[in-house]
């Protein structure tokens, strides 16, 4: 009888172990300061799945309890969460994501010295005589006999600039040199101490050397190129089995 009890009860905890391992479609939604966020890469690390956000935020992926997902935004800093069965069992994850800081490039600003008006009253007297002399020598101009001048004068400063416009060259434009990702950095900001203690098994002491083993190979570069942070994390898992073999 007692046998037959614990038969039972084996054959129970076997069967909703297996329903708890069992994966489930995870329905959530993603924020910025109560803002959806759209085109946001969800990704489900432990089974490699991706899905995407539409315009209102929100996504479905398959995952199950202790699966880590990562959501990876352009403008935002990558956003890591474990599941747990709370969370799935309550199936709507809000998911809150921060701007990522701007570097804003250097400014200089100059002090301009103001002008000052002049409230000279004999100046200003001045001023309208000449103005009122000058209107007198046009009036008494006759239109009709050339004067041996051009009228209103020729603009010296226009014509200057066509005929040195004509004999410019164009400054051949020179591509600024983007800055570099060092794969070092990437590897370090994209994944956490968790992930190499207990993902690739590393001690602290072994963390420095291993990057520097990752680094040493011709494609981290294009990894780095790529800032992609699945494409980091499965280079790491590739050169850790590389790694231990050593």
């Amino acid at each position: 009888m007692i046998k037959s009890y614990f038969f039972v009860f084996l054959l129970f905890f076997i069967l909703q172990s297996g329903f708890l391992q069992t994966e489930k479609l995870i329905q959530g939604k993603v924020l910025h300061e109560q803002f959806p966020v759209e085109k946001v890469e969800v990704a489900n690390f432990s089974s490699k799945k991706i899905t995407l956000t539409n315009a209102s935020g929100e996504f479905s992926i398959l995952a199950k309890s202790g699966d880590e997902l990562i959501f990876v935004s352009k403008n935002h800093d990558v956003k890591k969460f474990v599941l747990d069965e709370k969370t799935i069992s309550k199936n709507n994850l809000i998911i809150l994501l921060i701007l990522k800081a701007e570097q804003l490039e250097e400014v200089v600003i100059t002090k301009i010295p103001a002008i000052k008006l002049s409230s000279d009253k004999a100046y200003e007297q001045g001023k309208l005589d000449k103005l009122a002399l000058e209107k007198a020598a046009r009036a008494l101009k006759n239109p009709g006999v050339y004067q041996g001048t051009i009228e209103n004068g020729m603009d010296f400063m226009r014509i200057g600039g066509m005929i040195l416009g004509l004999f410019k060259k164009e400054k051949e434009e020179v591509p600024e040199n983007k800055p570099q990702i060092q794969f070092k950095e990437l590897a370090k900001s994209s994944c956490d101490e968790k992930f190499y203690f207990q993902t690739l098994k590393l001690k602290p002491d072994e963390i420095e050397l291993f990057l520097e083993f990752c680094d040493a190979d011709p494609k981290s570069k294009t990894v780095a190129e790529s800032n992609n942070v699945l494409s980091v994390m499965d280079f790491l898992l590739a050169k850790n089995i590389e790694f231990k073999k050593l």
